[in-house]
């Protein structure tokens, strides 16, 4: 068994570029990263663990900005002398304003067991995610089927599966804490769709903190303040269970409001390998 923590995320450097993304983004300000800008929690032959920063794609889009798959391809073909293009395999997905942790695969094999346990559901994602209000249930499950407009890149909410393009969206959350007007929510992903904690939640009125997209002007000028703060999965080849952990910004707006350290309870690591 295995918890890595990483106590705060390092500062990455900012380069020029636009002063802010289009507002539908909910970005406070476009980032790029390279290769010697990633903070890495973790990697062995298999895996490789990393922080994604927000405002950053996961992977290249028609935006054409750098984006943080070819980042981590970067840093191991350079690393590890690799001829030719490295292989990283993408196994999952964060929203380009959504940071977090985030788990590569370093070989086709890893990224196909990782990828089976996404589908059995036995692949943990939570996040933390700042509200604009409360839920008027502290905690439940929410299901909606969601339908994406890939023109726009919206999403919205269905009453029913109304065509082939729905898709059920599952997350279970939970209030931690208020700070009127906002509050503090856990929030666990049982599925894995576009845009889904972003829609759910502002399906309940309370929108997400800084996201202009789902939830109005609200917070102009703030990052979008949703957070993958741990991942858990067994590793691939050992089947060790791998617990990855990692804060929010805490001295950035919302997240400085709360006392994040007392949510994210991290134990130290029983073995490194």
């Amino acid at each position: 068994f295995m918890t890595v923590q990483l106590g705060r995320p390092k500062q990455l450097r900012l380069y020029a570029g636009r002063d802010s993304l289009p507002e539908r983004e909910g970005c406070q300000k476009e980032m790029q990263v390279e290769k010697e800008d990633l903070t890495i929690l973790y990697e062995d032959n298999h895996l490789i663990v990393v922080v994604k920063p927000q405002n950053v794609p996961t992977q290249a889009d028609s935006s054409g900005d750098a984006d943080l798959l070819s980042a981590v391809k970067a840093y191991v073909k350079e690393k590890y002398g690799k001829p030719g293009e490295a292989f990283i395999g993408l196994v999952h997905r964060l929203d380009r304003p959504t940071g977090g942790v985030m788990v590569f695969a370093r070989t086709s094999k890893a990224a196909a067991r990782l990828g089976e346990q996404i589908k059995n559901g036995t692949f943990v994602k939570k996040y933390l995610a700042v509200t604009v209000g409360t839920p008027r249930d502290r905690a439940g499950r929410l299901t909606n089927w969601l339908v994406k407009d890939e023109a726009t890149n919206t999403v919205r909410i269905v009453p029913a599966k109304v065509n082939e393009a729905a898709r059920m969206a599952v997350l279970d959350y939970k209030v931690l804490e208020e700070r009127p007007p906002v509050c503090l929510i856990d929030v666990h992903l049982i599925t894995g769709r576009s845009h889904q904690a972003r829609v759910q939640l502002a399906g309940l009125k309370t929108p997400i903190f800084g996201d202009a997209r789902y939830g109005g002007a609200i917070a102009k000028g703030h990052n979008l303040a949703l957070w993958a703060y741990e991942l858990r999965f067994t590793h691939p080849t050992t089947g060790n269970a791998m617990v990855f952990k990692v804060f929010p910004p805490a001295d950035k707006e919302p997240w400085k409001r709360f006392p994040i350290d007392r949510y994210i309870n991290v134990s130290r690591p029983e073995s490194r390998y």
